[in-house]
């Protein structure tokens, strides 16, 4: 996790701007996976409380009550978008195949994934990030 410097002009150390920016991208992609996979499982919950074990019942006009709250389904989209941002973001800067970018985006769609996941690229990222400071 040590980053090669260098020096500048000035005599000063530097960092290679790659590291750095890849560094930013996946750190904040980890925490959009994290908040992500919080607000799927959340409205997963919902989703079996209100229709599996119908825990508060039926309106009037026969549709079931939200139980959590109608705001889960609203918050993890957006919330998604913004993961997509960052997916986007981390794939581009590591420059990685198009089927890598696929498995991420579905990863916050499918409950559990973005946890398995988020650890798989954060380890593959590391050392990809190692390898290019090293050299």
């Amino acid at each position: 996790m040590t980053e090669t410097p260098t020096s500048g002009p000035a005599g000063d150390v530097t960092v290679d701007p790659w590291v750095r920016r890849a560094r930013g991208a996946l750190t904040r992609y980890r925490v959009m996976a994290w908040i992500t996979g919080t607000m799927l499982l959340l409205l997963c919950l919902e989703i079996v409380l209100k229709y599996v074990l119908q825990v508060n019942g039926v309106d009037a006009e026969g549709h079931a009550k939200p139980v959590i709250g109608a705001w889960v389904a609203f918050a993890h989209g957006w919330i998604y978008v913004v993961y997509l941002v960052t997916v986007v973001d981390l794939w581009s800067t590591m420059r990685w195949r198009l089927g890598r970018l696929a498995s991420l985006a579905a990863a916050g769609v499918v409950p559990v994934m973005s946890f398995v996941l988020e650890r798989r690229v954060h380890r593959q990222t590391l050392a990809a990030i190692e390898d290019a400071a090293a050299r």
